[in-house]
């Protein structure tokens, strides 16, 4: 078993408006000495804005923005911004988000050269309706017959303001180009899909997704197969790339008589054919256990979704019961060494 440190909570919640229901989910990046973190900010309502803070090292805050970095301006967004992710690719900031609009949560995307003014990009996985994901899964002979228990909620769930599409959340760039092409990874439940051959994000088009769902199993790169994952699966932190491939933190979710249980996962994808699972825990990285993780908003949630990697030292940054941010250390020559332990049959 790895040795976890659990270094305790880095962020909590403040009485400022746009942060008074919890802070959670943030993405992390280091840029020369400093670490910059982008954080979901909950208020009243369930309404989600993106917060900000400096840090001169993985546990010390040195500024904290007392207001929203970016909160929603768009109807795709409308009732919130949740659980950034960020990568830097050619001197470019590429920062995805799920845009909850009151009835779906689909990932988008937001880019800036300078981590302070930022674009957005708008959603960019398919919006697809129960309906036209089901008459694709005829064509996928064995499709988990999770995705119609998982996503067949939209049928019964009535609007009369706005089209129903399946939720796609969990959408994380890989924070390199791959064969010279866009890669990213997204989720719709239970299974974690992957993309990996975008030139351009904006041949994102209708045309490209009705091919990628006529291939849809093809994509699915990495399915529950665990107990502590055997719910659903969903994609963490941005991958890290090493000379062994792609370590992924990301989180499972498992069933018991209190509810889901969400714990801090790895695996590991070959570095150019990130289509290709490596290896995998077969056990959590951890899971909740502290107080802090045991009882908040959402009871029993670890929920990794940033990472700093100093010297050997992988710094994971996670929510904490969906109320406040936790940091958690572990060796990252002692976490590939027991992935390699643990190869993927």
């Amino acid at each position: 078993m790895i040795k976890v440190n659990k270094l305790g909570i880095v962020l909590s919640k403040t009485k400022n408006k746009f942060e008074n229901e919890g802070v959670l989910n943030p993405a992390v990046i280091k840029v020369g000495n400093t670490i910059h973190l982008f954080y979901r900010a909950v208020s009243e309502g369930n309404f989600s804005s993106i917060g900000y803070c400096k840090m001169s090292s993985p546990l010390v805050i040195d500024y904290r923005k007392d207001s929203p970095l970016l909160f929603p301006e768009h109807e795709y967004e409308l009732k919130g911004m949740e659980d950034p992710r960020i990568v830097e690719i050619e001197g470019v900031y590429y920062m995805s988000y799920t845009a909850f609009d009151g009835v779906n949560a689909l990932g988008a995307l937001a880019t800036s050269t300078d981590l302070i003014n930022w674009e957005k990009k708008g959603i960019i996985v398919p919006q697809i309706t129960y309906e036209e994901f089901m008459n694709y899964s005829k064509t996928n002979n064995k499709l988990s017959q999770k995705y119609i228990r998982f996503n067949q909620y939209t049928k019964t769930h009535q609007t009369k303001d706005k089209n129903l599409f399946i939720w796609d959340k969990n959408l994380i760039l890989f924070p390199r180009k791959i064969n010279n092409k866009f890669c990213f990874l997204h989720r719709i439940k239970p299974d974690i899909q992957i993309v990996v051959e975008i030139n351009d994000l904006k041949d994102l088009t209708k045309e490209f997704w009705h091919h990628y769902f006529k291939n849809f199993k093809k994509f699915v790169v990495l399915s529950p197969k665990f107990f502590h994952e055997m719910s659903y699966i969903g994609s963490g932190c941005p991958p890290i790339e090493t000379s062994e491939g792609w370590v992924l933190i990301y989180h499972g979710v498992s069933d018991s008589i209190e509810g889901y249980i969400y714990s801090a996962c790895a695996s590991l994808l070959d570095l150019e054919n990130p289509k290709k699972e490596i290896s995998r825990l077969p056990y959590p990285l951890f899971s909740p256990v502290e107080e802090w993780e045991l009882n908040g908003e959402v009871n029993n949630v670890c929920f990794p979704t940033g990472s700093i990697l100093d010297d050997d030292n992988l710094y994971i940054y996670y929510g904490a019961a969906d109320e406040q941010i936790a940091v958690a250390m572990i060796s990252m020559k002692e976490l590939l060494a027991e992935l390699k332990l643990n190869p993927t049959n």
